[in-house]
């Protein structure tokens, strides 16, 4: 490893480097004593730099991260945020040469070739989501389909008619687009699908499986990227799925929830520096999102880090009468329960001095009108969850169809005590 190590350091430092030009790195690294790339000596020696945060962004908006004037910048990317201020983020031609070819090598070890057509349903604009994985797909040589999200019969339409096989969207849009396909008569075998790039919200395997078999799918792979450090392609499952591969871009820690470094194999929060971008370089991003990180090799031919996949987010997390709970427990839950649709929404409200927590699920439309079925499934779910979570939770069963669907990023949790 010394000598990998050697390669990280020298890049770690012209990253270094690129960020002093920029003031709040600048003023961030002499707080810890690092006033130039050289103070950066060891690994140790790079980890006594802060973290830096989306607030960071947030502060400096809309260019004060850049490290390149404007003249030399050919993207602007930006994404929203609860408190209305954007984040906004730059790139050289360079960047974007990169972004394609780390997108492009993720999607060959994917199983996906020049001779696939790719429709891409994430979201064009400002959103990295479209542009990551179309430049992406140019690059490989693969037919490339900008439909963008919403316009679920033209998505169907253009899966039947111009025999798609790959689908790049968010997992809960691919389901919403193959309950509409069934609502019109279709059914897998109408389609070519063979693979399903997923990515932007987290998923669990459970939902991986729905997806596969409401598609047809041989493989729904996930994909996993933010703008603040690049969009889509920082990382990706390959054929054999032991792990999202991280490219050679970035290096990554894993922090607990002290903000410490921990081991491989450890689960926190990860942490992303670019290595090699130049008008956007990010140094120790937090990204609040919960993973493990392993180094090895890979049968696709791959070397370096890979991810587990997301099991939640930081900032995903509620608390609920002291007990930690993520989303992706409760939609564990429901997938598990044959009878009930993968659609749901987790409400939290507070009766008295307790907080309460319902679970509103939808329910398939052959049991909607089977009281004493719906009653059994209701106990199995309930029991379920407080297995899982070992706390109460109210199941409310909707109509079909009743809780608002999404084109980009599914709004799961709606939490009425704030």
């Amino acid at each position: 490893m010394d000598a990998v190590d050697n390669t990280i350091l020298i890049r770690l430092r012209d990253t270094i480097e690129r960020a002093l030009r920029v003031p709040h790195y600048r003023s961030a690294f002499a707080n810890v004593g690092i006033a130039s790339a050289e103070d950066i000596q060891t690994i140790e020696d790079f980890q006594k730099i802060p973290v830096t945060h989306k607030e960071d962004l947030r502060q400096n908006y809309p260019i004060g991260l850049f490290a390149e004037p404007l003249e030399n910048i050919v993207r602007i990317q930006a994404s929203s945020g609860t408190t209305g201020k954007m984040t906004v983020v730059g790139y050289t031609a360079k960047d974007i040469d990169m972004w394609a070819a780390a997108v492009a090598k993720a999607l060959e070890r994917a199983g996906i070739t020049p001779q696939d057509i790719v429709q891409v349903g994430y979201g064009y604009g400002l959103f990295t989501g479209g542009l990551g994985l179309h430049y992406g797909s140019e690059r490989l040589g693969a037919l490339t389909i900008p439909l963008s999200g919403g316009n679920t019969e033209r998505h169907i339409a253009f899966l039947r008619d111009l025999k798609s096989t790959v689908l790049a969207c968010t997992p809960s849009y691919a389901l919403h687009i193959a309950a509409a396909a069934a609502d019109m008569g279709l059914t897998p075998k109408d389609f070519h699908l063979r693979v399903g790039v997923f990515g932007a919200e987290p998923w669990t395997e459970a939902m991986r499986g729905e997806i596969k078999q409401r598609l047809g799918l041989e493989r729904a792979l996930d994909i996993y990227g933010l703008s603040e450090v690049m969009g889509p392609g920082v990382a990706m499952e390959c054929v054999h799925m032991k792990g999202l591969h991280l490219a050679p871009n970035f290096y990554p820690e894993i922090l607990d929830d002290q903000g410490r470094v921990v081991p491989q194999g450890r689960k926190g929060e990860l942490v992303l520096t670019s290595m090699g971008k130049e008008a956007f370089p990010s140094v120790r991003y937090r990204t609040k999102d919960l993973t493990t990180l392993t180094y090895g090799h890979c049968a696709c031919g791959f070397c370096g880090w890979s991810l587990e996949k997301i099991s939640g987010r930081v900032d995903d997390m509620l608390i609920i009468r002291g007990v930690n709970v993520f989303p992706s427990q409760i939609e564990e839950a429901i997938l598990a329960v044959e009878g009930i649709e993968p659609h749901y929404l987790i409400v939290v409200d507070r009766q008295g001095a307790l907080d309460a927590l319902e679970v509103q699920v939808e329910v398939a439309p052959e049991v909607v009108d089977e009281i004493s079925l719906l009653e059994d499934l209701r106990e199995k779910l309930s029991q379920r969850i407080y297995t899982i979570l070992g706390l109460g939770a109210r199941v409310r069963f909707v109509e079909p169809r009743s809780l608002p669907r999404s084109e980009g990023k599914a709004v799961r949790v709606l939490d009425k005590r704030k």
